[in-house]
This record gives structure tokens, sequence and C-alpha cells, in this order.
């Protein structure tokens, strides 16, 4: 038995016990009240050296921070911005010695000291059991007031630093969702599901049961039973140009001999919390090594991709004076997109099938943010993996979600594994728009790269 261990774990309790019970009696208080108690927590926290105390501690303080109000939670989170950022006095004594004396370990010093005492304050939070999945539901409320709050964007960047290196790839773990898969994880993919809705437990079943269809997740061992992001496969005989056949109820299967496509068409993260720490592209990559290792006769790898910002994006060119993107006759044209259900009667969907079609051109291959990025996110993502835009649906979902987002349009991204590296150079360097002949074929020759807002 590690007497010391015990030892320093009932010193602790004995000489914080009362502290904690005396900060304990605030907690209905006024909300000033508890998260000073609780940011006072976290100064003994960075000043105790035993593990066993820090344990202890650590669980102490989410505890108490589970049960702040919205209130008390956003001083909290002020007071890691006030007060647990970088001491200024420190880092001048660093730089003033490494300037002195250029070295390895006074440099070193400068990085050691340069590091915000949030960072050190989150690890050590991290020990608590349940620290982990507890420090990304905080980072979760922290986004909750990020748009209105710029002063706390440097805590946000903390907690993104750290779960950059505590989320590394090295420690993901791929697993096939199937119906033999726990409970807990199959009732998690249908609430995390956030392109095509899982309706019920029959839907999911349709979606990961059959032979003609797979769905993977990462998962972190921090995070026991909760995936990070989640991808859905549909194995098909040729590459699918609309969901509908894909989520059908009474569908026919596809026999193995005649799959020669793999469809991704949804990819859910479920972990707000984790934003901006990129999964996608390594979950890809790995679900393309399965598949191809399991299905070597596939030779289509595409998506077929929602086009969530699409409908926004027009409206705003059809409102402006003037616009690159459409004509005056085009406008006219478009205007019929205002009408209810227009898609249901096909004159008017026909009519207006040509001009949609071009500003979607237009959209993917001359629309740009300020930084000269495709203003599509998931453009972005998918071109940055290396795929190539291979072609514009039209009409490919027509549920409520997809024609007030897009107007329906889906989009096929290929994966040819012979041009992945050539393509993600090309748009990693020079923001090029890897297109197949059919894309840009709809674009008018006479348009020129524009930048517009995104």
């Amino acid at each position: 038995m590690n007497s010391s261990f015990f030892g320093e774990l009932l010193q602790t309790i004995s000489e914080r016990g009362r502290a904690l019970l005396d900060r304990g009696r605030d907690r209905r208080g006024n909300p000033a009240a508890r998260s000073e108690n609780l940011i006072g927590l976290c100064e003994d926290l960075l000043s105790g050296r035993g593990e066993a105390s820090g344990v202890a501690l650590a669980r102490e303080i989410l505890g108490h921070y589970a049960d702040l109000t919205i209130g008390p939670r956003i001083a909290f989170f002020e007071s890691l911005a006030q007060r647990f950022g970088t001491d200024p006095a420190r880092m001048e004594e660093a730089i003033a010695a490494w300037r002195a004396k250029p070295s390895d370990a006074t440099a070193a010093n400068v990085h050691a000291t340069s590091e915000p005492r949030r960072q050190e304050l989150f690890r050590r939070l991290n020990l608590a059991p349940g620290g982990t999945q507890a420090l990304v539901r905080m980072r979760e409320q922290l986004i909750d007031v990020l748009p209105n709050r710029d002063d706390l964007g440097a805590v946000d960047d903390d907690f993104v630093h750290l779960f950059t290196s505590w989320f590394n790839r090295g420690f993901l773990v791929l697993r096939h969702i199937d119906w033999s898969t726990p409970a807990i994880v199959l009732e998690k993919i249908i609430r995390y599901e956030a392109v095509h809705e899982i309706r019920d437990w029959d839907d999911l079943r349709r979606r990961i049961d059959p032979q003609d269809r797979r769905c993977y997740a990462f998962f972190h061992p921090a995070l026991v039973d909760e995936p990070l992001i989640f991808v859905e496969v549909a194995l098909t005989r040729d590459i699918p140009d609309s969901i509908a056949p894909i989520l059908a109820t009474g569908r026919e299967t596809v026999e193995p001999e005649k799959m020669r496509t793999a469809a991704f068409y949804s990819i859910s993260n479920c972990q707000r919390g984790l934003a901006g720490v990129s999964f996608g592209s390594f979950l890809i990559k790995q679900v393309v090594e399965e598949i191809c290792r399991e299905m070597p006769r596939l030779s289509n790898l595409v998506t077929l991709s929602p086009v969530p910002n699409f409908a926004a994006w027009l409206r705003r060119e059809r409102a402006a004076e003037t616009s690159a993107a459409l004509t005056e006759a085009d406008k006219e044209a478009l205007s019929a997109l205002d009408e209810p259900g227009w898609w249901n009667d096909a004159g008017k969907a026909e009519a207006l099938r040509e001009p949609l079609m071009r500003a979607a051109a237009w959209y993917y291959l001359r629309a740009r943010t300020g930084r000269g990025l495709p203003v599509d996110a998931v453009a972005r993502f998918h071109l940055g993996n290396g795929a190539r835009l291979e072609r514009l649906n039209w009409l490919a979902d027509t549920s409520d979600k997809a024609m007030g987002q897009s107007h329906g349009l889906m989009v096929n991204y290929l994966y040819d594994l012979d041009d992945i590296e050539k393509n993600h150079e090309a748009f990693a360097e020079g923001r090029t728009v890897v297109a197949s002949s059919a894309v840009q074929r709809f674009l008018r020759p006479t348009l020129e790269l524009v930048p517009v807002a995104g």
C-alpha cells in the first residue's frame, strides 16, 4: 500500500475540508461570490504540488462548475481571461534573460513563461475522473457566449490549443458501427446525425445493418462511448445523384458483385466543444483504406454532399444592385424561387434549372471569401483533402431543410487515389478548385474571378 499517497490525501482533506465547506455555503449566494469561490479553488489547484490533492481538488472544482448557472459561469470565464493569462512581469524578466544570454535554456524559459496560466489549470483539471469530458462541455458553454464576448477569445484559443494535442490522430480509435454496437452508442448516432435526420430505430438499422451500408466513427479513450465524428457510406453500382434512393424505406439491397461505388453521404461532428479540432480528413482517409481493403473492386470513391450555404449566397446575389454572378435576366428567372413549392411544378422547375445551375457553378468555381478561399465550407473541406468537384445534382434533396438551404442542390466530390495529392497541392498552393468538365460547362466563359463576401 502506498502510505504516502493516502497520507497526503488525508492531510489534504483535513487542511482544505473546512475551506471547501465554507466556500460551499456561498454556492447559493450571489453570482459574484460563487464564481469568486471557484476561482479561489483554481488558484489552490495551481499552487499545489501533490498529485493526490490535485485530483481531489480538480474533482471539486469541476463539480462546483457544473452547478453554475449562466451568470456565474460567464463571470468564471471572465476571471479565466483576466486573471489566468501570461504574467507580464515574468515575461519581461524571461526576455531580458534571453537577450543577455541567448541559449536553449533561456529560450525554453521564454517559451514556458509565455504560456497562459489557464493552460496549466486546464491540464490539472483534466486529472479529475471524467475531466476531459467536463472540459469539452465547458468549452461548449464558452462557445455559446463568444459571439457577444470578444474578450473571451483568448480562453477559447487555449482550449483549442490543448484539445488539438489531446485529440491527436494517434489517440483516436476507428470503430465500425453496426447493429451489434452497444445501444448507448447507437442512441448517440441517432442524436448527433446532422445532415440527414435519423427518424427512428428502423431508419438507423437501414443505414448500418444491410451489406451495402457502412458507418464508421472515431472515438477517444477519455470519452467512453462518446463518438467524436462519424460517416455513413452507401455501397452502390453508380455514382448517386440524389439522396432519396439511398434513404428509401423499401429499396433493394445491392449485391456485393455489383458494388462499384462507395458514396459518403453524411459526415457528422458529435462534440460541439471540439469545434476547430479537425477529425474529418483523418476519418475519410482511414475509412477509404478500410473499404478498399474489404472491397478492392470499387472504382469510385465519392461523396453526395449538401450545399448548406448556397441559398443564402444566392439570395444576396439576387438582392445586390450589381452582381458578377448573375445577369438581370438570371435574376428575373430566379425570382420563381420565391414561390412556395415551385419544385412540385414541373414547368417552373425546368425553367429554373439552367439559371440555377449556372449560378451554382459560379458559386463553386468563382465565388471567394476575402482570403481567396471558396465560400462553401464543405467544398473547402473536400478540396483541401484532394477531392475533385465532380458533379452538380439538380433537386437531389427535396426535404424542407435542403430546399431552404440549397434549393435542393447536392454535389459529388470524387476522390481519385491517383490524383489526391496533386489536387490537394493545387488547392493548398493556388486555391485552385479542381472540377470536372461537366461542372465547368455550366460556367459562362466570359465571367472573371472576382472576390466576393462569403
